[in-house]
């Protein structure tokens, strides 16, 4: 597999251009191609200078291999990387914007029994440059009279961001660049099953995404059950790590919380929520688990759901019930890759 020219900042592309004895404005042309989702063979350049850069780099990293559209406007997509490897990612339109989920691993080594993504390991992490692909792939899709078709991104799909987290953030940076795409690290959102140690290295990164924590529990006990995380990194240590990014960044940060039936959706759970996080600037994300059928957890309904907040709620709590998007298409995080994988031989 050859490099990728995508992993390199705007400072590395003038450098680049010098290696290869081209003017400096090549750069610019390369960094405004780039961010128009176009491959090195369509960017107009001198030939020498493309061969040369063909030579070295691929000339697609990331490519949609299949969408899946949904009635209510969310597509999913499967992509392939250039060494045949896939990845997921989804297209959510809301008011406010258009926001994309992208992955930062194929496949997870963490283990959470809820999730499709770890049910076959880790199989290697992405370089920012492939994370980065997924986003300029689909805003070119979506863009439209100048403005861009990605407003916003959550780190949300395949993988834990935190486990590869030099490339994560370096795709933050690359991505917040001015001379790149040039999204606002505020429309930036990370989510981490509760990696203790890389929570406090993004803080001090400098660049003030939203935080949001899989907690899924109210216990260390509860969370070890379904989250093999939970055996290193207590609750404790996890809401003193985020008080730190709140103090750096001025950030409030979100919980997600899956309402898994028998498992943490009565009143209690929702007391025990209570008791960890009234007070703090910080707000919950309550998602209807999305059913995993190689996993035995079964999802709470509606009336749970709503019950549950309205109980945070009256304790002082800010909660929403996630919306379900393209639930007619299907594929919770990791699903679609694990189920093409199943039917299809990659060529």
């Amino acid at each position: 597999m050859k490099k990728i020219l995508q992993d390199l900042s705007f400072g590395q592309l003038k450098t680049l251009a010098f290696k290869f004895g081209a003017k400096p404005f090549r750069a610019k042309q390369l960094a405004e191609g780039l961010a128009r989702g176009k491959r090195i063979s369509q960017i107009n350049i001198d030939p020498s200078l493309r061969q040369a850069l063909l030579a070295e780099y691929e000339d697609e990293p990331v490519r949609v291999e299949k969408t899946f559209r949904s009635a209510d406007g969310t597509e999913k997509y499967l992509f392939r990387l250039a060494d045949g490897n896939m990845v997921e990612g989804v297209f959510m339109r809301y008011k406010y914007g258009n926001t994309q989920c992208v992955s930062t691993q194929v496949g997870c080594r963490m283990g959470c029994k809820f999730c499709a993504s770890t049910l076959g390991g880790l199989v290697r992490d992405l370089t920012s440059g492939e994370i980065l692909s997924q986003v300029l792939i689909v805003n070119a899709m979506h863009a439209s009279g100048g403005e861009r078709g990605v407003t916003n991104i959550v780190l949300m799909g395949s993988g834990e961001p935190l486990d590869n987290f030099k490339e994560v953030s370096d795709f933050l940076k690359n991505v917040t660049a001015a001379e790149g795409i040039n999204i606002s690290a505020r429309n930036i959102s990370l989510s981490t099953c509760g990696i203790v140690p890389r929570i406090y290295e993004l803080a001090d990164l400098g660049i003030p995404v939203n935080l949001t924590i899989s907690l899924h529990q109210t216990t260390d006990e509860g969370r070890r059950r379904t989250m093999p995380v939970a055996n290193k990194y207590t609750i404790a240590e996890i809401l003193k790590a985020c008080e730190y990014y709140f103090d750096k960044t001025g950030r409030r940060y979100i919980f997600e919380y899956s309402l898994i039936d028998g498992e943490n959706a009565d009143e209690k759970h929702a007391e025990e929520l209570i008791n960890l996080l009234k007070g703090r600037p910080c707000h919950v994300n309550l998602i209807r688990l999305n059913e995993v059928k190689e996993r035995a957890l079964k999802a709470a309904n509606d009336a749970q759901a709503y019950k549950f907040r309205a109980v945070l709620e009256r304790g002082g709590v800010s909660a929403t019930v996630r919306r379900s998007m393209g639930s007619d298409i299907g594929g919770a995080c990791g699903q679609l890759r694990a189920g093409y994988l199943k039917t299809d031989t990659p060529t």
